[in-house]
């Protein structure tokens, strides 16, 4: 599988590693700056942002200024539960998300995704299917096919225009058990190394 664009989300900073920069430039892969920021407390994706880092103190609040033409505004896992997920907040910002996450963490008999696929449906939205993945294995378990030439600015006219499509399938009951079994390993280790 090849990928001819990747946006490489990061809690709260766009990657600016010279030797990922250069390694997709080799590759012939476009790498669109994204970030999955954190306003109030829960995750927004933003794709193409005017800024590198996201502050600690904006907000949801703040969508409306974050919000641009040349940007992709996209709400991650909103209705998956953990603390991070928008839940019913999702529901005060619809006006500002271009786009609804579906993310590659499902199994057949247990799908958070329902909710975005019904609620995408019911405003309009179009869904992006993305990995999300915090382990490399999980890379490209879910992607997104997009009608539109190979540049930043298409690609984000072309998901807002709805010429997207999800390509994914789920995971079996082992790969979801080790997901959950890393990531807690993964909030352990944190909890160790903050003061």
């Amino acid at each position: 599988m090849s990928f001819d664009a990747i946006a490489i989300t990061n809690h709260n900073s766009i990657i600016e590693d010279q030797k990922i920069i250069a390694y997709a430039q080799e590759k012939d892969i476009l790498l669109i700056p994204g970030m999955e920021a954190t306003l109030s407390k829960k995750h927004v994706l933003i794709i193409n942002p005017e800024f590198k880092s996201n502050p600690p103190d904006r907000s949801l609040e703040d969508l409306p200024k974050i919000k641009s033409a040349e940007n992709l505004v996209i709400a991650p896992h909103p209705f998956f539960p953990q603390s991070k997920s928008l839940k019913s907040l999702f529901f005060d910002y619809v006006p500002y998300y271009d786009a609804i996450e579906y993310s590659h963490f499902y199994h057949k008999w247990l799908n958070y995704n329902k909710k975005a696929v019904k609620y995408a449906r019911q405003y309009q939205l179009p869904l992006v299917g993305t990995s999300d993945c915090h382990f490399l294995w999980e890379f490209g378990k879910t992607y997104s096919l997009i009608e539109a030439e190979k540049n930043t600015g298409a690609i984000i006219a072309a998901v807002k225009a709805g010429k997207v499509e999800i390509c994914s399938s789920p995971l079996s009951a082992w790969q979801m058990s080790r997901v959950i079994f890393k990531s807690m390993q993964m909030n352990v280790y944190r909890k160790r190394i903050t003061p």
